[in-house]
């Protein structure tokens, strides 16, 4: 199955956060958080977000060492602002990306971070 995005609006598309919720479907705590994280999607339609299961999409998310699930990765305008385990509640995932959307300072995040956001970045929204 390939990851689940949303297209964000052309005119913000340049300064839209960039969402990656990374999971797994054996993750009960991730099969709760998909729900939250398509209601983010809806309620945010000029950010792209982009739902991977870890293994179903294990040629995207093969070399990434996830800690926990779920964890976040959130970018801008190619810079990296968060990766990390989050709390699977709405309003918190809510006002985290409010936040980083606000005053965000650039994250140290692996490399392989980097090169799996840049190969989603390539691929056009659907």
């Amino acid at each position: 199955m390939p990851p689940s995005e949303s297209k964000p609006a052309e005119s913000a598309a340049a300064d839209a956060l960039f969402v990656v919720g990374l999971c797994a479907a054996w993750c009960g705590t991730c099969r709760e958080f998909e729900e939250a994280f398509a209601t983010l999607r809806a309620e945010r339609p000029d950010r792209r977000f982009i739902w991977i299961d870890i293994e179903d999409d294990s040629a995207l998310a093969d070399d990434l060492d996830i800690e926990n699930f779920p964890s976040l990765a959130v970018f801008k305008r190619d810079v990296p602002l968060f990766y990390g385990v989050t709390e699977p509640h709405l309003r918190m995932v809510a006002r985290l990306l409010d936040a980083l959307e606000q005053e965000a300072e650039p994250a140290t995040v692996p490399p392989e971070v980097v090169t799996l956001y840049q190969g989603l970045a390539k691929r056009k929204p659907r």
